[in-house]
């Protein structure tokens, strides 16, 4: 009887080896998709708005995924929230502190020294390729071929562009394309990226560029929304949005069809809040916009998606976006050590909604041109959110004698009650944290700035 039963046991063990070997994908860890939008908010969602948009994908996504109810990006407005996304770091460190590549290029690099997580992934073992927007430098040095992607189809910045007459880099190719969307021929070589890759495992990350501006969609789509009453501006948006909600239920699609959508994690978010300049919208009433500390300006919408591994659902857990480095890392089973020291940690365990302390301080600070941190800069902890109040985007400001503030959010998510005369010791070891925080990253902005230019 025992030889029988061991000789069942060694033909099981066999026939598993045999399809492993058979099954290549089984073996593998899971493949990563991020996905960023561009000044996408949380109110252009349509089950966050009411229906007032169209977004049946990325509505879809969200009832799949673990959502958050506190997600923030590291910065209120594009390239330092990149910086940070990228190295886990805060974007002071970085090197990147200002968001005009052609104004401020030495503001908008990202330090060579820094380690992306393109850059560990593809030491792994992982095909990493990034379809869109690169905003983290200009120069051999800094493109993103030399930072850990090895493919790059996409554009540096934000200037001079047209969504139906662009031109991209293809891998160090120049290509200009007047007879497609941009949006839609993201979406399209992002699905040919997953083709191409679906035997190994990869790393791909699809930066749109929408709903950012200048605001150009098909002009059938805006006529919809101008029908149900919005405004020009407003109609624009949510139709350059609709483009690029259909091209990630395309991507979504075909990762089911090729039998990759259990084992990929799916990460959406948005890099800031809404841009003043093209009008208001609809932003769960939250105060601010981009290039403000507020909550308008930093609190961005979070999915992550992994079938079997993550219970779907909203958490109420705080992240940010220095945390994703390091999840990424702890989804995929990778250990990473470096010089850099990463701010940002691990939230899996909240994403396999397991318990997990919420009480740490984090920070953000902002400013055109080189940081001044009497300005625009904020810190939360748990509910409580201390702000130095925004007050201009013009380039290097004097110092601002604006009175600091202090707000809970659990009783005032719209920062209107000033609660530091009632609260004066937690105001005073705020404002003092947040002090601590802008002098140890402008030090180390400063020290980084020195040996580059050696």
């Amino acid at each position: 009887m025992r030889d029988s039963i061991k000789s069942l046991l060694f033909i099981v063990a066999c026939a598993a080896t045999t399809y492993c070997e058979a099954n290549p994908r089984q073996q593998q860890p899971p493949n990563v998709v991020l996905i960023l939008a561009d000044d996408l908010t949380m109110g252009d969602l349509g089950h966050r708005n009411g229906g007032l948009s169209r977004t049946p994908h990325l509505d879809r996504l969200a009832r799949q995924s673990v959502t958050f109810r506190s997600a923030y990006s590291a910065s209120c407005v594009c390239a330092p929230a990149r910086a940070a996304l990228l190295t886990g770091r805060y974007p002071h460190r970085t090197g990147v502190v200002s968001l005009n590549m052609n104004r401020f290029p030495a503001l908008t690099r990202l330090r060579t020294d820094e380690v992306t997580i393109a850059d560990v992934l593809s030491d792994h073992g992982y095909h990493t390729g990034l379809i869109g927007k690169w905003h983290c430098g200009t120069g051999e040095d800094h493109h993103p071929l030399q930072r850990g992607f090895q493919e790059f189809v996409g554009f540096s910045g934000s200037q001079d562009l047209s969504y139906f007459d662009y031109v991209l880099d293809d891998n160090g190719a120049t290509r200009h394309v007047t007879d497609e969307y941009l949006t839609e021929d993201l979406s399209r070589r992002a699905i040919e990226f997953v083709r191409r890759n679906q035997d190994r495992p990869f790393f791909l990350h699809l930066a749109h560029y929408a709903p950012h501006r200048p605001l150009e969609a098909p002009e059938e789509l805006i006529q919809h929304y101008r029908d149900t009453g919005l405004d020009e501006s407003t109609a624009t948006i949510y139709a350059m949005i609709e483009v690029m909600d259909r091209g990630i239920g395309g991507l979504l699609d075909e990762l089911t069809a090729l039998e990759l959508d259990r084992r990929t994690v799916i990460i959406f978010a948005s890099d800031n809040g809404p841009d003043p300049i093209t009008g208001s919208r609809f932003n769960l009433d939250l105060r601010g916009t981009k290039y403000e500390v507020y909550e308008g300006g930093i609190r961005v919408p979070l999915f992550i998606r992994l079938p079997g591994r993550f219970p779907s659902g909203e958490r109420n857990h705080i992240v940010h976006f220095i945390d994703l480095f390091p999840t990424i890392l702890d989804i995929c089973e990778i250990e990473h050590s470096s010089d850099n020291k990463l701010d940002g940690s691990s939230f899996l365990s909240v994403l396999q909604k397991k318990p997990r302390s919420d009480r740490r301080s984090l920070y953000w600070q902002w400013n055109r041109g080189e940081p001044n941190f009497t300005h625009n800069a904020a810190m939360r902890w748990g509910p409580w959110k201390v702000v130095r109040p925004f007050v201009t985007r013009k380039v290097n400001p004097a110092d601002s004698t604006a009175t600091p503030v202090l707000y809970n959010l659990d009783d005032d998510p719209f920062e209107q009650h000033d609660l530091a005369m009632e609260e004066p010791e937690r105001f005073r070891l705020m404002q003092q944290s947040l002090e601590q925080w802008c002098q140890d990253v402008e030090r180390d902005r400063l020290r980084s700035q020195r040996t580059s230019d050696q």
